[in-house]
């Protein structure tokens, strides 16, 4: 059997996992998912993972759940499947996450996209979530990530009726990060990880948890998970070693400590 997901090291501390189901646009089954789940708790043991970058094919990043898995399921079959775990480990990666998004990012293919940090889309690229056309709704952050990223006005409009975003209108609702040339979407990715890997790896990890908790709390407890992180972070040796070698005019050498 073919692997449904490859795992590469393109580069020192960056993991690109690879969604691999091109024949079927890298649509999403329970194989897949857990696959993916794994590979992401394995980045997170992996003391030399500092970055990963999700990507899928040229056509597609992924173009949603594969509907033969769905199609004759019950409401009991989908409560069994507990699918929310799996997208959970990806969530909770205290490691930043960069999508590399080419060709279609539909449902669930949105739904994983929006589980990154960072979202590098193709000029071509195109983002939705068209569940409502085939009568359910988004399952797995759709409705709740998406608001958090556009705001309710447009994540109205693109939840209740499926229509396909392009690259260009998504970076103006904020949606991704950054719209670049299909071919160069990869080696930007690449680029944006490896310098993100360079920098002292705790005070990177911190950052996220701090954007990310902060986002769902009230401003008050969001400053006070700021305050404790940064008050932390000067227990790291990478901050004494950051800050001498701003003041001697040299590169930092940090070690992740």
């Amino acid at each position: 059997m073919e692997d449904v997901l490859l795992v590469d090291h393109p580069a020192p501390g960056i993991r690109l996992l690879r969604l691999n189901r091109p024949k079927a646009l890298n649509a999403l089954t329970m194989e897949l998912r857990r696959a993916l789940a794994d590979a992401i708790d394995q980045a997170v043991d992996d003391p030399d993972t500092a970055v990963v970058i999700l990507a899928g094919s040229a056509k597609a990043f992924a173009a949603g759940a594969d509907l033969k898995e769905l199609v004759d399921a019950s409401a009991v079959d989908m409560v069994q499947r507990a699918t929310h775990r799996l997208w959970a480990r990806i969530a909770a990666c205290p490691k930043p996450i960069i999508a590399a998004v080419r060709g279609l990012a539909l449902g669930g293919g949105c739904e994983l996209a929006l589980h990154a940090d960072m979202i590098i889309a193709g000029s071509s690229a195109e983002f939705a979530q068209p569940e409502v056309r085939v009568g359910i709704m988004p399952g797995a952050g759709g409705t709740q990530r998406l608001v958090r990223a556009v705001g309710k006005a447009q994540a109205m409009r693109i939840a209740l009726t499926g229509v396909r975003v392009a690259a260009p209108e998504a970076l103006m609702l904020g949606l991704i990060s950054e719209v670049v040339d299909d071919d160069a979407v990869e080696p930007r990715a690449l680029a944006l990880a490896q310098e993100i890997a360079s920098l002292p790896r705790i005070a990177v990890q911190k950052i996220k948890e701090a954007i990310v908790l902060g986002a769902d709390a009230s401003l008050e407890a969001g400053l006070a998970i700021e305050r404790a992180n940064f008050q932390l972070l000067f227990a790291t040796s990478d901050q004494h070693e950051g800050m001498q070698a701003f003041l001697d005019k040299r590169p930092a050498r940090f070690t992740g400590a």
